[in-house]
């Protein structure tokens, strides 16, 4: 992995041919926590055969992965402020009032409609981004107050109802078309997707500044990183995401709403964090977001095998939060936590 260019004073120090803001070599610890997201997918696969042996079947691994395709999206999305150290909590909101915006705009602007849903949610990712690093107010916050900003914006322009696609939806069907045995294309874009945000974090210049200033601010902009720039694309990425995502939500339930994308706000973030992405940043990665989202699909479609109330899978979705954070939490970069 490169580094970026450095003056020759600040130059940081180098252990084992590697800069200090890059990660080392992986030690067992390191290999365990890499591991544990997909030791838990097969946990969880096994639990729920165990209680339903035909959960195995073609129809509902296909069932797992049509449900995982919004999951997918919107955690790599949220990958990206996570990795800086940040959080997006407006997303899931966001993605509703894309679901509100294509259902407005189809009518008329046809395909157009598409491009028009991706930049207005693109620009409320970046604004948020904006505000937070110019204003210097801790990203919970500034996403926390866009969750209510964005929610009731939704709810003013869509006259809180669900607006129905009616021959619109022919625009976006292709999203949800049956490729085989009731697979859709949904989960083979989510998959593409999350395949592309992984090569250009892991080769491009960009997706390493994102990790760098995760490890550590202050000494990414010693090396020369543009820091702010690098939060503020994060995001973006996160508001391009909930548009994405919320194309996917529209096709499938052929309608706009101001909530309908409400309830994926605990599954997504559990699903960064079961992946292993650290809350504090700089460790984790849109390959490991795959894994924590097809775990939660597999929880959610086999949770509704048991029949299991939505209520209960909101308290399981929290406790996995809390679990996989004190797992992959790096205290050190904390003097005191509370």
């Amino acid at each position: 992995m490169s580094r970026p260019n450095v003056p020759t004073t600040t130059r940081p120090a180098r252990s084992a041919g590697k800069p200090v803001l890059a990660p080392g070599r992986l030690e067992v610890k390191e290999i365990v926590r890499l591991l544990m997201p997909l030791i838990v997918l097969v946990v969880a696969v096994a639990s729920v055969t165990v209680a339903h042996p035909a959960f195995l079947g073609v129809n509902s691994l296909t069932t797992v992965l049509n449900v995982a395709a919004p999951i997918i999206i919107l955690a790599v999305g949220q990958t990206f402020p996570i990795l800086t150290g940040g959080i997006d909590l407006s997303q899931a909101a966001v993605t509703s009032l894309g679901t509100v915006i294509i259902a407005l705009t189809l009518p008329s602007l046809g395909g157009l409609g598409i491009v028009f849903v991706l930049l207005c949610t693109t620009l409320i990712g970046v604004l948020n981004g904006v505000i937070a690093v110019w204003a210097q107010i801790p990203t919970f916050i500034v996403t926390l107050g866009g969750l209510t900003v964005w929610g009731a914006v939704a709810m003013v322009i869509s006259g809180a109802t669900t607006l129905p696609l009616g021959d619109s939806h022919g625009a976006i069907a292709w999203i949800t078309a049956r490729i085989t045995s009731g697979l859709t294309v949904a989960p083979l874009l989510a998959i593409t997707l999350t395949v592309l945000v992984a090569l250009v974090i892991q080769y491009g210049r960009g997706g390493r500044a994102i990790h760098y200033v995760g490890l550590g601010e202050a000494a990414a902009q010693l090396a020369g990183v543009a820091t702010r720039r690098a939060r503020i694309l994060a995001f973006g990425a996160a508001g391009l995401s909930a548009g994405i995502a919320a194309l996917v939500i529209s096709s499938t339930q052929y309608s706009g709403a101001p909530t309908l994308a409400d309830s994926l706000l605990l599954p997504v973030i559990a699903a960064v964090v079961l992946g292993g992405t650290a809350l504090t940043g700089g460790i984790g990665g849109p390959l490991r977001s795959l894994v924590g989202a097809l775990t939660i699909a597999v929880l959610r479609v086999g949770l509704g095998i048991a029949g299991v109330d939505p209520a209960i899978e909101q308290i399981i979705y929290g406790c996995a939060i809390i679990i996989a954070v004190a797992i992959t939490i790096d205290k050190k970069k904390w003097g005191v936590v509370k």
